[in-house]
């Protein structure tokens, strides 16, 4: 099984449609016995969380957004989180809207930022 995610920092690899997450949203995870949950912000999300479970290297997970234009969107994800030749950690995702129509795939990774974001977000 790949390390904790607590304590890191998530940035997508690339940018999704206008009003989703891209590459400037930042996804600040916690873990604690197979409980998963993060707060993300960045782009058009001006806040957003995420809460689930974590069994192995499977998480499942919902999340709800407040985006800039005002609007507020909801829906789920499952990722597999599997370890780069770096020692950073890659979520491969396949989410779907449950607040309108939708679905796709993602690719965010953990960003060396993470020890200066946690020690001013904290």
């Amino acid at each position: 099984m790949a390390p904790s995610l607590d304590g890191l920092v998530f940035a997508p690899v690339a940018d999704q449609a206008p009003g989703q997450v891209g590459t400037r949203t930042r996804f600040s995870y916690h873990q604690r016995d197979g409980r998963i949950w993060a707060e993300y912000a960045g782009g058009d999300v001006v806040r957003g969380y995420l809460v689930g479970t974590r069994e192995g290297d499977r998480l499942d997970f919902r999340y709800v957004q407040l985006r800039t234009d005002g609007t507020t969107a909801s829906g789920h994800c499952v990722s597999q989180v599997a370890e780069l030749p770096d020692g950073r950690l890659r979520l491969a995702e396949s989410w779907e809207w449950e607040s309108r129509e939708g679905s796709g795939t993602s690719v965010v990774e953990s960003v060396a930022e993470q020890a200066e974001d946690c020690a001013a977000g904290h």
